[in-house]
């Protein structure tokens, strides 16, 4: 018997689903670690520590659900593959997702993130990363709805 081809993506979504609550887990907890830490001069290696792990888990959280969540989502509506952008203003529409905006500026800020080398850039970072993966958390959770009415996830 040859698998049903939706069937094998939903079961991947479910798997990346998993991922992603695991992954928001440990992301609320190190945005409320480093929101106790606040602004100051200077900082201990371990705050420092805290922040970079944060933006850690926010990038790793952002990646999941975009790239791994949404697009396993657009393949079971048979969509076509598009650019990033065209799939978040698309996907707002059809309200998978709560703000395309909100998950471009996101995924600048992961780009950034990923991709800046000084300590002191990423300290200066962190309250957008706190700010943003608030964010992210809103539109995973709108998600989540359009994706349990489909019956596409099972929220374990």
């Amino acid at each position: 018997m040859i698998p049903d081809k939706d069937q094998t993506i939903k079961d991947i979504l479910q798997s990346e689903w998993d991922l992603l609550k695991a992954a928001v887990d440990t992301l609320k907890l190190s945005v409320r670690k480093c929101q106790s830490i606040g602004n100051k001069a200077h900082y201990t290696f371990e705050e420092l520590e805290s922040f970079d792990s944060l933006t850690s888990k926010f990038n790793r959280a952002s990646d999941i659900y975009s790239q791994k969540v949404l697009r396993s989502a657009w393949m079971l509506l048979h969509e076509p593959f598009v650019p990033f952008i065209d799939m978040m203003n698309k996907g707002e529409k059809m309200s998978i997702l709560k703000s395309a905006d909100q998950m471009i500026e996101i995924r600048d800020l992961r780009n950034q993130v990923a991709h800046e080398y000084i300590p002191e850039a990423i300290r200066d970072l962190v309250p957008e990363v706190i700010e943003l993966a608030t964010q992210l958390i809103e539109n995973i959770n709108f998600s989540q709805g359009f994706l349990e009415k489909r019956n596409w996830i099972k929220n374990n």
